[in-house]
């Protein structure tokens, strides 16, 4: 980052810049990419491209995607666009009998919207970082391609998608008419995302990235961070996975009844824990995996000073996400700690 060579890329003379861009729409097999600061962004800025500033579409998500859950709904504060749930199925995939029930023609009635995108997510946040099978999204790409409707893709973590499943990230992205990924998450860069499509689409997203204040001058300094992710971090994801399976074992053999992991829905680098007794909250669970303390056992005093941190998603559901800087060494202490904080909340009941 520091010997990056940078330029203004809102004139598109960032060297840096344009490498990542360049090397990113090879990647995904697509004709051009776009770098912004988020994958939020990504999102929104794609939604609006594709439906060219009609105001008043409707854009068809996930019921648990992370665009209608956790993105403000800025297609509908900026773009004016209505966002219609379609049930997602717990390995990501979108329900296709009600999609096709809820898909609106283009040529509507007067008083009805009409179908402008779908979008779908991989791997999938909120359900545990799974992975959408590949039938399924040749089934989707199918189905799109007869309703002439563009496909965009929520790939935040889409390498690590692709790393579960062992095929290039071009296969997963190949029926999408659009991908953002995100270069901040499992890729380790501090910043940035990005947005690959063809050249017609990537220039309007470029232009309403301006729009956005997303057009940022010698960026090439954070772009050098995700060059060097996507040369050096992406086939070590596979080691966050075998992390998050550890972890996931271990929390398993305890076979306690107050909480419990389902093993065959770790495809990534998150896992998912159920609280099963309501009696514990998941701030408690929070509390007693982050605090550090020494209660004068010397035996216990490792366990003590480790802090886990876990993250909320709903009452009774908690998540652990594992990246680049966690080691062995740090994954086994949490096992101990996690392991630990269960016997004590089993031995409150």
């Amino acid at each position: 980052m520091f010997d990056a060579e940078v330029g203004d890329d809102g004139y598109r003379e960032d060297p840096t810049v344009n490498l990542l861009e360049n090397k990113s729409s090879t990647l995904f097999g697509k004709e051009a990419a776009l770098f912004l600061p988020s994958g939020i962004m990504g999102n929104l800025v794609a939604m609006i491209a594709h439906v060219n500033n009609q105001r008043g579409c409707e854009v068809m998500v996930g019921n648990k995607s992370h665009i209608l859950l956790w993105e403000q709904s800025g297609a509908a504060q900026f773009a004016g666009l209505q966002m219609r749930e379609v049930k997602n199925l717990p390995d990501g995939s979108l329900d296709m009998i009600e999609l096709r029930e809820k898909f609106r023609p283009s040529n509507p009635l007067d008083h009805e919207s009409h179908t402008s995108l779908v979008c779908i997510e991989n791997s999938h946040n909120y359900l545990g970082g799974v992975v959408i099978p590949l039938e399924w999204l040749d089934q989707l790409g199918k189905f799109v391609k007869e309703k002439n409707v563009p496909l965009h893709m929520d790939g935040a973590r889409v390498f690590n998608a692709a790393v579960h499943l062992g095929v290039p990230v071009s296969r997963i992205a190949e029926h999408c008419d659009s991908v953002t990924f995100c270069l901040s998450k499992g890729l380790g860069a501090p910043i940035g995302a990005v947005l690959v499509g063809n050249k017609m689409f990537i220039e309007r997203c470029r232009r309403i990235r301006k729009s956005l204040g997303g057009s940022m001058r010698q960026s090439g300094i954070v772009a050098a961070a995700g060059v060097y992710a996507l040369d050096n971090c992406v086939e070590r994801l596979a080691v966050d996975h075998r992390h998050a399976k550890k972890i996931g074992h271990a929390i398993h053999q305890m076979a306690s009844p107050d909480l419990s992991v389902n093993l065959e829905k770790i495809d990534t680098n998150i896992i998912i824990i159920k609280l099963n007794n309501s009696e514990i909250k998941s701030v408690d669970l929070y509390n007693m995996l982050l605090k550090v303390d020494n209660e004068g056992d010397d035996n216990l005093s490792k366990v003590n000073l480790t802090s886990v941190r876990i993250s909320y998603l709903y009452e009774g559901c908690v998540r652990l996400v594992l990246h680049k800087n966690i080691s062995e060494e740090d994954v086994d202490m949490a096992i101990e700690k996690i392991k630990y904080v269960i016997e004590k909340i089993n031995s409150y009941n």
